[in-house]
Order: structure tokens, then sequence, then C-alpha cells
């Protein structure tokens, strides 16, 4: 089955693929520009880096803990337009939510300004609760 829907889907699966390759480089790096091992500990975490690694160094964390989150009600609601019969606008509702994920990743793997990221998040969460409204009314 090829639907349009699919290639947003598909998009934001490799960004987030991508991020994860940026966050093992930050933290790589960060940690070898320390110049000694980290403190290691049974059961340690990327969260346990935080105070350790310089803050810029773990933002592309962050944003990668953020693209497991709300992006997997995306990735649901997308296949459910999908095998339900979403129109075109759906395609394209998918297409902005994915860019404004995209767009927010950057923000907040760089400068990590919450004043323009969160405004940024809004709008993609208003898409995705369109998209789920349209699903809702396919499958109800």
């Amino acid at each position: 089955m090829n639907n349009p829907i699919f290639a947003p889907v598909i998009v934001l699966a490799g960004w987030s693929m991508l991020i994860m390759i940026w966050m093992l480089a930050a933290r790589i790096s960060a940690v070898q520009k320390l110049g000694k091992p980290l403190p290691a500990k049974p059961g340690m975490r990327g969260v346990d880096m935080e105070g350790v690694l310089p803050d810029k160094a773990n933002w592309p964390g962050h944003n990668y803990n953020h693209l497991m989150e709300q992006p997997t009600v995306f990735y649901a609601v997308a296949i459910i337009l999908a095998l339900a019969g979403g129109s075109g606008l759906d395609a394209q509702l998918a297409w902005g939510y994915t860019g404004l994920r995209v767009v927010h990743s950057l923000v907040q793997a760089t400068s990590n300004n919450v004043n323009v990221r969160f405004p940024i998040w809004g709008l993609g969460s208003i898409v995705l609760i369109v998209m789920t409204v349209r699903a809702a009314m396919l499958v109800f």
C-alpha cells in the first residue's frame, strides 16, 4: 500500500535517527573535552550527564527524548489516517507536523531558546490535535 501520508512519517522517523547521531556525537565530543572519565555508576543514563557535561552538549539528547514522546502519537494517528482513508489534507497536515518538529529540533539542539521553541511546539501540537480529530471522525 502506498499512501502519501507515509512519506512524512518516514521523514520524521529518519530525522529522529539523525538527532540520535547528533546526540551521540555531541556527548562523545563533550566527554573527550572533559579530559577525564565520566563518573560511571550502575544504571547511569543520559540524564545523569546533566551538570557534568555542558548544557549545549545535552540539548540534542533532550530533543531526542522529545522526539520519542509526542511524535509517537503522530505515528499512530498518521497510520490510522492512512488505513481509514484519510485525504490529501491529512498528508499536508502530516507534512506540517513533521516540518514543525524538525524546526523545533533545530532550535532546541542549537540555541534552546524557549521563547522560540514553545510556539513551534504549540503549533505542532495544534496540528496533531487536528489530525487526531480527523482520524476519530473516520473511525467513529
